[in-house]
């Protein structure tokens, strides 16, 4: 999905995982968090395409023209094969427990199943998005 669709699904997500599980931070600090997660956990897709590549093209290419980076973000890993979009989806898996885990060491479980929801939703609009469905 594009950075937008991931933006509002975070924020719809976002708002009822703070209704519901009420983790100890405000609604409007929870929504941001959300839609940020929601967004910048796809940053690994750039990491990714750099140790397929050997370089930075694809991040420059984003960086250097606003409109693929924002709105025509298919062109960025078009060149890639569908081995790629599986190690996307590894490594988003990889990001969300790390980072599920280390909110839950740091003292709040509500917090981390919060952040465990997000990135779910995240997780299932990619595969949604791959498979054609969404």
């Amino acid at each position: 999905m594009k950075s937008l669709e991931h933006a509002a699904v975070g924020g719809v997500v976002g708002v009822a995982a703070a209704i519901l599980l009420r983790p100890p931070v405000s609604l409007p600090v929870l929504v941001v968090t959300a839609v940020v997660l929601s967004v910048f956990v796809d940053l690994d897709h750039f990491v990714l395409a750099r140790a397929e590549r050997g370089d930075w093209a694809t991040l420059e290419l984003a960086v250097t023209n606003p409109r693929v980076g924002l709105f025509e973000q298919e062109r960025l890993f078009e060149e890639f094969d569908d081995e790629f979009d599986l190690k996307r989806l590894f490594t988003h898996h990889l990001l969300g427990g790390v980072a599920v885990a280390g909110v839950a060491l740091a003292g709040s479980v509500s917090l981390a199943a919060f952040v465990a929801v997000v990135l779910y939703a995240h997780v299932v609009c990619d595969y949604l998005r791959d498979l054609g469905l969404a």
